[in-house]
């Protein structure tokens, strides 16, 4: 059995790995997620939000060394996490997540991607400091292979994004880099388009970046085939 700790991407929360966490378990994984400040049941004022406390609740939720796993926008704090206690962590794996480069800050490389698919989607609160997504566009974007029923919880779900955890530079040091990392790339990704998720591990040992043929939220499109995928890679460890 292998602890594994799961972090959501932009505007959701824990709620999205409803179907997951079980066919991890049927696979003798103890998995479980958390809420990001600011996401769920992790409520926090907006203008508190960073990447640091990101970071840090994921840090609080580790006793034991765990497998990280990071959706999305959760590829940066799962790198800062691993920078800031690389002894905590088996493996990071990113699920159709930004692969985070020292010195840059999400926003910097969404802008490196040939395209930006979401961004005709993102309404910006009227403060400034977060953001959204469309509700008559989240099916095309997030979930367009997903079960009507995860599509009706995510859009009663869904929250309000803080802008600043994404605007903030990363800072990776020497004990990132010995925390081993895996990639699974989403084929049909209509978020982060599939190619530059390959561009972003092109430098990386190839036996471990995958392919997944799904879109954007594979742990609902097919949580059982993602589940056996994470499975594998965990057992290469073995």
């Amino acid at each position: 059995m292998s602890k594994i700790l799961l972090i959501h991407g932009s505007c959701h929360g824990a709620w999205c790995f409803r179907d997951l966490i079980p066919a991890l378990a049927a696979l003798g994984h103890d998995a479980r997620a958390i809420d990001l400040p600011g996401h769920g049941d992790n409520p926090a004022p907006i203008e508190t939000i960073t990447l640091d406390g990101y970071r840090d609740a994921i840090l609080d939720a580790i006793d034991d060394p765990v497998y990280l796993l990071g959706h999305s926008m959760a590829g940066f704090p799962i790198s800062a996490a691993a920078d800031a206690a690389p002894e905590k962590i088996k493996r990071l794996i990113y699920l159709c997540a930004y692969a985070a480069k020292n010195g840059k800050s999400l926003v910097d490389m969404r802008k490196e991607a040939p395209r930006q698919p979401l961004m005709a989607a993102v309404q910006r609160t009227e403060d400034g400091l977060g953001f959204t997504v469309d509700p008559a566009q989240i099916e095309t974007v997030f979930y367009h292979d997903c079960p009507a029923d995860t599509i009706a919880l995510a859009r009663e779900k869904l929250c309000v994004q803080a802008i600043a955890p994404q605007a903030t530079p990363i800072t990776l040091s020497d004990q990132f880099a010995t925390v081993p990392k895996s990639y699974i790339r989403c084929a049909d990704d209509q978020t982060i388009p599939p190619e530059y998720q390959m561009t972003m591990v092109e430098q990386w040992d190839q036996n471990d970046v995958y392919h997944f043929p799904t879109g954007h939220s594979p742990f609902f499109a097919d949580p059982a085939g993602l589940a056996a995928l994470i499975d594998q890679i965990i057992q290469k460890d073995s």
